[in-house]
């Protein structure tokens, strides 16, 4: 990280904590020759006033504050005492040898990292500018996801990431151009969700809003759902059908699966897209329909159109604008906060108390979640009905602590690990990358295992 000479800050706050009058003196000149901006206090209870004001955006706390002080105690205290005011606060620890032990266990239950005493600047620097740009894009999405929920109908959506805000962003701006949408993404991502909110946010809002699953539906069933069919068209049907374009007259129809229609149906549709007609099943009656289509899909229709499974006229005509969105396992950031929003709901409709231990929040973020969130939906389900206690494990999650399904044998897991801090000198931040953990994850490993992680004072 290059000098800036107070030009170009960083956003956000450094608070150190730090009895040591040199040590503090050094680290804020440390923070001002890179463009941070620092404060610092030599007391836990200045520290903890800080925090409650709001005006730090990171910790960086000694292990001791009164002289004589070598075991850590006090550092542990201020540690807990912080997370308590602000559970989402990163804490770095500063730490000399004496006092190791306690550090690691803080990172176990959360703190960011921790720095031997005498610390190296670069490796500091660079925890804080991750951390300071970590925290500013939190605090952008929050603040611009207060600012649409205010304006917008957010149907209930629980986000965190970047990611996801964008796909929000974007369903509330084509929400008013009356255009066709094509939705895309794995099943259990949360298409139907982002068709919800485009419709609640449009001129039509008010208007009829009928969903169709391509995919439940048999062939030949396809078409007279869809477009209706009269008594006797096909066998079985025994009276008049209003087809689903009928029902959604002036509003909007929200067709998912549109990849596994027909190619009669495909024709129909693309029919209905041109000028808006169409004939039910066994009638020469054409009949009109002002209707606003949404599509989904989890296919590739591009490719489908090159294996001439999907017409490409149609697939035109419905993807004016596609919206993706992405897989659980690329949005990591709304995994916890979609837990506790299943298990608020969970707790409302029963008197237990549910919450998540640390070991199960950090399987959940580790985990790759093919399912989505359909999948951790029932995950949180199956926790609340299997578990003993109120305090829900990765056993009541049914996933192992090491963020793979329970029934998957983990073989060399240890050697894995060791390797990994072997041939990065130790590093427990660039091995918890490598692996795809938490810091604090890959400590609960280690100590589960039983490695032991050799550093020496240099």
């Amino acid at each position: 990280m290059s000098p800036t000479h107070g030009h170009d800050r960083i956003s956000g706050t450094v608070l150190i904590v730090e009895d040591q009058p040199a040590v503090a003196k050094a680290l804020l000149l440390l923070f001002d020759i890179h463009g941070i901006d620092a404060i610092a206090v030599s007391t836990p209870a200045d520290a903890e006033d800080v925090i409650r004001r709001g005006d730090a955006d990171v910790v960086v706390q000694d292990m001791n504050f009164t002289p004589g002080a070598t075991g850590g105690e006090q550092g542990l205290a201020l540690f807990r005492a912080v997370r308590t005011i602000d559970p989402g606060i990163p804490v770095i620890l500063l730490t000399a040898w004496t006092s190791l032990e306690t550090a690691v266990q803080l990172v176990k239950e959360g703190a960011i990292d921790y720095l031997a005493k005498p610390w190296n600047d670069d490796k500091l620097l660079a925890i804080i500018g991750s951390v300071l740009t970590e925290r500013r894009g939190e605090r952008e999405v929050r603040r611009s996801r207060a600012a649409l929920a205010t304006s917008f109908d957010l149907r209930g959506i629980v986000y965190e990431s970047a990611g996801m805000h964008r796909v929000i962003t974007l369903a509330l701006q084509v929400a008013a151009a009356d255009v066709p949408v094509l939705i895309t993404g794995p099943n259990g991502a949360g298409k139907e969700k982002v068709a919800e909110l485009i419709q609640a946010n449009s001129p039509r809002r008010k208007m009829p809003f009928v969903k169709v699953n391509a995919a439940a539906l048999p062939d030949e069933l396809i078409e007279s759902e869809l477009f209706g069919a009269e008594a006797g068209a096909f066998t079985g049907a025994k009276r008049l059908r209003i087809g689903r374009f009928e029902t959604a007259n002036g509003g909007t129809l929200f067709l998912d699966e549109v990849g596994n229609l027909s190619a009669a149906a495909q024709t129909k549709l693309l029919r209905v897209l041109q000028n808006g007609e169409f004939e039910r099943l066994g009638s020469s009656d054409t009949r009109r329909a002002d209707v606003r289509l949404l599509c989904a899909t989890n296919a590739d229709l591009g490719q489908n159109v090159r294996a001439g499974t999907f017409r490409q006229d149609l697939f035109f005509r419905l993807n004016v604008i596609e919206i993706h969105v992405p897989p659980l396992r690329d949005r990591r950031d709304d995994v916890l906060p979609i837990a506790d929003s299943f298990l608020t709901a969970a707790r409302k409709r029963s008197s237990r108390s549910w919450r998540l231990s640390d070991d199960a929040r950090d399987v959940l973020v580790s985990y790759d979640w093919p399912g989505n969130i359909r999948e951790l939906q029932n995950r949180i389900q199956r926790a609340t009905v299997t578990a003993s206690g109120d305090v829900l494990s990765s056993d009541d999650l049914g996933l192992a602590a090491d963020g793979v399904r329970a029934s998957a044998p983990l073989h060399g897991e240890k050697a894995q690990i060791e390797t990994l801090l072997r041939e990065g000198g130790g590093n427990v931040s660039d091995a918890a990358k490598a692996l795809g953990v938490s810091r604090q994850a890959l400590y609960r490993k280690m100590q589960r295992l039983g490695i032991v992680l050799e550093r020496r004072p240099r």
